[in-house]
């Protein structure tokens, strides 16, 4: 019995160190690969032989699994929808194939790193299949309230690279200063005319026509101003108007000392600021706080549009995306502006170790891993997101080159033993000739 049991374990020793020898070379041909997570092969003994009995070789069984939890170095690249997990936890993916067929909402997969790049049909989407999943934002770029252990909110990322974009103006302020000699007695009483562009809801270009005509006394100086605000939109209709008085006071001469309202809204003195109703809506224009020399001035005899601000932009053409650490999608425009259109959660399970591997550096939860959860990047036991860069494999082919050199000699002192007892059967059948 001892004999075959130790013929036995020499087939086992084979077996478990070709095993090992097969993910030595899984991983040294992936040793390039991003996003691969090493394979390691572990032996147990097998003990055959019960208390009191006689010995029994049992041999050596191997069982192999991945290190998921060991992460790659990150290397920088130049595309900026390279995207790799700085920490723990996987960025959820989903099959390209599994989107495209429409069926429902895809399943998600997990991966540590990938490179997104823009299909034919606007999907952020790796050369491997894999197409990039993330919450949608809002019209205002702000993100809903998404379940964060469930899946069923995430979408695959959609970029049209043919989208235009353009922002109505809500906003705007005017620093202009009016001649102090306009309002003098006996001056022309010429209005000053001023007419300051904005963005319709539409993206199309409109202007306001801005009117300051003088009060001129008979005697003296009024230092006063009747401001007519007009809307071209609506057909040069207008909009406001409003009796301005400026401060003569040694400390404060030249600065609002208050603004009656004819027509249009009301101005509000704690914020310098009064609404008007354009075609589009409501648009906010900031003129100065009384007593501020921020806004309107009157000061020596030159009309002079100091500073004039104002928010909104024209249309414009989608021209890239990047993702920042906190899993936000930014579209920019050619335009100047930036949209936040998804966010892109980071998905964290209680045992990395315990997710099912599949194809192209991809994962699927299980019972192993433990129910996951969507955090938002950077936060909870999470890492942040790094874009312009790519998670390298975990292998190390130094390291592995020296479980080769050990497997082989254990290979061939397991095929020793064989051949060992294959002599010493023989000689035993040799006893009678």
């Amino acid at each position: 019995m001892t004999i075959s049991s130790s013929l036995n374990a020499g087939v086992a020793g084979l077996a478990s160190n070709a095993t090992r020898l097969g993910t030595i070379s899984d991983n040294i041909a992936n040793s390039s690969t991003y996003g691969y997570k090493r394979a390691e092969t572990d032996f147990q003994s097998m003990v055959l032989a019960s208390n009191g009995s006689s010995y029994t070789a049992g041999g050596v069984r191997a069982t192999t699994q991945r290190a998921i939890d060991e992460r790659g170095a990150l290397t920088t690249t130049t595309n900026a929808t390279d995207l790799a997990v700085r920490g723990r936890g996987f960025l959820p993916v989903a099959q390209a194939t599994d989107v495209k067929a429409g069926n429902g909402d895809p399943d998600m997969l997990l991966t540590t790193t990938g490179s997104f790049r823009t299909d034919d049909e606007g999907y952020l989407r790796s050369t491997s299949g894999l197409v990039l999943m993330g919450w949608p934002a809002n019209t205002d770029g702000t993100i809903p309230n998404y379940s964060r252990d469930t899946s069923s909110g995430l979408e695959p990322v959609r970029v049209n690279l043919n989208q235009y974009a353009g922002e109505p103006t809500t906003q705007m302020s005017l620093g202009v200063n009016l001649p102090a000699t306009a309002t003098d007695a006996g001056s022309a009483g010429t209005a000053q005319p001023l007419s300051v562009e904005y963005f319709d809801n539409m993206g199309r270009s409109e202007s306001i026509g801005v009117t300051f005509t003088p009060t001129v006394p008979a005697t003296g100086t009024s230092n006063e101003w009747t401001m007519v605000l007009t809307d071209s939109a609506s057909g040069g209709a207008v909009i406001g108007e409003y009796v301005l008085t400026f401060d003569d006071g040694r400390s404060s001469g030249g600065t609002l000392s208050s603004v009656t309202t004819t027509s249009g809204g009301t101005y509000d003195a704690a914020t310098g600021a009064l609404i008007v109703n354009v075609d589009g809506g409501p648009m906010e224009i900031n003129i100065g706080k009384p007593f501020e020399s921020d806004g309107l001035s009157q000061l020596s005899d030159n009309f002079a549009p100091l500073n004039i601000s104002k928010d909104g932009s024209p249309v414009g053409t989608l021209t890239s995306v990047e993702v920042d650490e906190s899993g936000m999608v930014h579209a920019y425009f050619d335009s100047g502006i930036t949209r936040t259109i998804y966010q892109v959660p980071i998905v964290d399970v209680p045992n990395p170790n315990g997710v099912v591997a599949m194809d192209n550096q991809t994962f699927a939860h299980s019972e192993d891993s433990g129910a996951f959860f969507l955090w938002t990047a950077g936060d909870g036991p999470t890492g942040d997101i790094a874009g312009f860069a790519l998670q390298e494999s975990t292998t190390d082919v130094a390291n592995e080159l020296t479980d080769m050199i050990q497997t082989q000699r254990a290979y061939s002192s397991n095929a020793k033993v064989i051949q060992t007892v294959d002599e010493m059967l023989q000689e035993t059948t040799n006893i009678k000739r």
